[in-house]
């Protein structure tokens, strides 16, 4: 008997998402097949409706909609395809790797960044750099020589 959840887990919880709100559908593929690809229907599609989930935590949700904002539909459902593969089963596995992938990073809080002043090592190590740089654009540059000169 198979589970109705499809778990993850993630770095210290664990997300389990209903299989009813993943919904796999099988399309024809362009990829790899020769005349196969024209009869069998073997790229995977997946919808997973982000706005609707009682799965995911609203944090989890928010954080979804940007890092995936492309992949999300007016519906706000979040499409994924795979057809990497010349069968159902291995795209279909490609796929799930995928959104499991999505969901990991959207459920990792990023630490926000703190500013810090460049150390004065670095600020003279810039400087220097420029006067090297502006160094070598000058000996590039043509001579003007003219008659006064002479």
């Amino acid at each position: 008997m198979q589970s109705d959840t499809f778990i993850m887990n993630m770095q210290n919880k664990e997300i389990d998402i209903l299989k009813n709100e993943l919904q796999i559908k099988f399309i024809h593929s362009s990829g790899p097949g020769g005349q196969n690809v024209n009869k069998v229907a073997t790229a995977v599609q997946l919808r997973f409706n982000v706005i609707n989930s009682q799965s995911l935590p609203q944090e989890v949700k928010e954080r979804l909609k940007v890092l995936a904002k492309n992949r999300i539909n007016e519906k706000g459902e979040l499409v994924l395809e795979s057809r990497r593969y010349r069968t159902q089963h291995q795209n279909r596995k490609d796929v799930l790797e995928k959104f499991k992938i999505i969901i990991e990073q959207a459920s990792v809080i990023k630490k926000p960044r703190i500013k810090t002043k460049p150390t004065i090592t670095s600020q003279y190590k810039r400087l220097e750099q420029k006067q090297r740089r502006s160094k070598i654009k000058k000996l590039r540059q043509k001579l003007n020589i003219t008659q006064d000169d002479l």
